[in-house]
This record gives C-alpha cells, sequence and structure tokens, in this order.
C-alpha cells in the first residue's frame, strides 16, 4: 500500500509540475514572437432566450502590434477592423461605424482581451484584468476577469485557451449568464 501511495505521490508532483510550467510571463514572450498570422473561426453565441445557439463563421487576421480584423462570412457578411485606436465596423447592408477606443473605455477593455493576447502584451492586459493562467506550453487556459467596475457588469470572464503560440478558443462569459465561444483553426502565422 505504502509503495502505491508514494507513486501516487510522484504522479501527483509531476501533474503539478507539468500544469505550473507556463508562466504569464512565459506566455506572453512567446505569444509576442509572432508578427502576424491569419486563421478562420466558428462562433456560437448562447443566448438564454433562444433554443439554440447563434452560429457564425469567418477570418481573422492579424498583424502585430495593433492590427486585427474579423471577417464574418455565414450567415450575412460583415467585418470588424481595429487598428491602433478605432474600431471600424462594416454590416452586410453597407452601413459603415467608427468608434475612438478613447471614447469608449468598456469597448476597449473587451478588444484589448484578444489584441493584447495576440501581441503578448501583458501590461495592456493587466491595465484592464486579473490575468490567470493554468497548464502547460501544449495546453494552457488564461482566464481573465475585468477590474473595472462598468466592464464587470458586462463580462464575468474571458477565457483563452491554446497550445504554444496559437490561441484556439476565446470563451466570453457575459454577466447576464449568457456566453459566446470561438473556436479558431490556425491557417498561417509569421
Amino acid at each position: 500500500m505504502s509503495k502505491m501511495l508514494a507513486g501516487l505521490t510522484v504522479l501527483l508532483i509531476a501533474g503539478f509540475c507539468q500544469a505550473a510550467d507556463l508562466s504569464v510571463a512565459d506566455l506572453m514572450q512567446m505569444l509576442g514572437q509572432k508578427k502576424s498570422g491569419t486563421a478562420t473561426f466558428v462562433e456560437k453565441k448562447y443566448i438564454a432566450v433562444l433554443k439554440q445557439p447563434l452560429e457564425s463563421s469567418g477570418e481573422l487576421a492579424f498583424t502585430a502590434p495593433d492590427r486585427l480584423e474579423k471577417r464574418t462570412l455565414k450567415p450575412k457578411a460583415e467585418s470588424v477592423v481595429l487598428e491602433g485606436n478605432k474600431l471600424m465596423l462594416e454590416r452586410s447592408d453597407g452601413r459603415k461605424m467608427t468608434v475612438a477606443l478613447s471614447d469608449r473605455p468598456e469597448v476597449a477593455a473587451f478588444v484589448e482581451s484578444i489584441r493584447a493576447t495576440l501581441s503578448g502584451d501583458r501590461g495592456a492586459l493587466e491595465r484592464f484584468y486579473t490575468v490567470g493562467l493554468n497548464g502547460s506550453t501544449e495546453q494552457w487556459q488564461m482566464s481573465l476577469t475585468p477590474i473595472q467596475p462598468r466592464m464587470l457588469k458586462v463580462i464575468s470572464q474571458i477565457r483563452i485557451a491554446g497550445k504554444q503560440a496559437q490561441v484556439r478558443t476565446i470563451e466570453f462569459l457575459q454577466a447576464d449568464g449568457d456566453r459566446s465561444e470561438m473556436v479558431i483553426t490556425n491557417t498561417s502565422s509569421k
């Protein structure tokens, strides 16, 4: 029995060490080495009043340090481009809107969760979130909990998971109980 207990203890310690081998600093450094990339995505939005999730899909493109583009192709074409301090939206009916992030701090906090993660900018993340990290380089999950009261009224937590320098999923947990989950398939990166 004591051999089995000793073996179990070794397994638990080894598992703990493997899970703890990735720090936030290490992850940010790894992510920050990628200067650009493109990917496809499938996003599902789970809304309490709907029986089935809303699903959309399209393409993502990132160019460090501050350009992020999300082109939704299905069910309707639309695009969101984040560049510097500007967020530009174009709807399927051709309507366009530009928002200065400096005028909308809660929107800035929301978009920085993705942009700062992709660029490996820990300082930007920590301006808006308490950052938690679990796992190893082969399978990690970062949790972002907003520190601004206005943001907490909208988003309770953001979970971003991946493998090495690739983000694989982004999940937004809304304060009202709704949530969205984006599964990302990387197609190229530099």
